[in-house]
């Protein structure tokens, strides 16, 4: 089997978006849990705006011409973040997946990126293990969570949309927490007008590029992070991630009748700082 690799295109975004609800439907149904992407159109939409985003990398695996998988890596910060790595479920086990996986580490490589962060699914042991071969390690759960919004009311807490002057402490607030900021997500988030702010006696104290599967959030306590999660009218895409270490924030997230999914594992090469404060991860990192 002759395996090519090469950066992919847009034009790339309809084999690789089915590739991806593919692979990962065949995963999920084979462990019972449900696929991250409700529909092939919700995962070539994903990933077509990766394919379109000059803040990604793509690189796309080709056999015999065809197109049999893709990786894709967030490089909008001094940390990667690596994924959705999928790879056709017939091509699967042949060694596609760590091509994809080994490519990606050798652009950060060559970029002197100093930490590379992702989120893998722990029911899916093969992609742990190559993870693990590949020099990865775990540093926490994360518990997806699905439900409707708490009802609850946060008092003391105020939440709004953030705007361009808000980028500045918000990029100072994830440093304090993080020991890095995520200025290009941020940037993204106020120009999608995804971005939300927490305010506490008229001071930021929190913000989320999107409560959801595919946004981060920061706070300095926990409070904040419920007060974000309580102003949303939903959660963007299949849940939010949630940090099993983080008893309390888990624990009142039970309380208020959201219930757990699957668990992922927060895996990581390089750089990385015990956080300082509260935070949802992204799908990413």
């Amino acid at each position: 089997m002759n395996i090519r690799l090469r950066v992919g295109v847009p034009d790339d975004a309809t084999v690789c978006g089915r590739i991806c609800y593919d692979a990962f439907g065949a995963i999920s149904h084979a462990h019972g849990f449900p696929n991250d992407y409700p529909s092939v159109e919700a995962a070539t939409g994903l990933v077509s705006s990766l394919l379109g985003h000059p803040g990604f990398y793509t690189v796309v695996a080709e056999a015999d011409g065809s197109v049999v998988g893709s990786n894709f890596m967030d490089e909008r910060a001094q940390i990667a973040g690596v994924g959705p790595v999928s790879v056709e479920p017939g091509m699967q086990d042949r060694g596609v997946g760590r091509l994809l996986m080994q490519d990606v580490l050798q652009r950060a490589a060559g970029r002197h990126v100093p930490g590379i962060r992702l989120l893998q699914t722990t029911y899916h042991n093969r992609s742990l293990s190559l993870y693990a071969k590949l020099g990865f390690r775990v540093h926490e759960l994360v518990a997806c969570m699905q439900g409707s919004p708490p009802k609850a009311a946060i008092p003391g807490y105020e939440v709004r949309a953030g705007t361009v002057a808000d980028i500045a402490t918000c990029d100072s607030l994830c440093v304090r927490v993080h020991g890095h900021d995520r200025h290009g997500e941020v940037v993204d988030s106020v120009t999608d007008g995804t971005c939300l702010v927490v305010e506490r006696h008229g001071r930021l104290s929190g913000y989320s590029t999107g409560v959801g599967f595919s946004g981060h959030s920061v706070g300095e306590t926990n409070e904040d992070l419920k007060a974000l999660i309580v102003a949303v009218p939903r959660f963007a895409g299949p849940g939010i991630l949630v940090p099993t270490a983080n008893a309390d924030l888990l624990g009142w997230c039970l309380s208020c009748g959201l219930r757990i999914v699957e668990l992922l594992a927060l895996m990581t090469i390089g750089l990385y700082n015990q956080p300082t404060g509260s935070y949802l991860p992204s799908i990413l990192y």
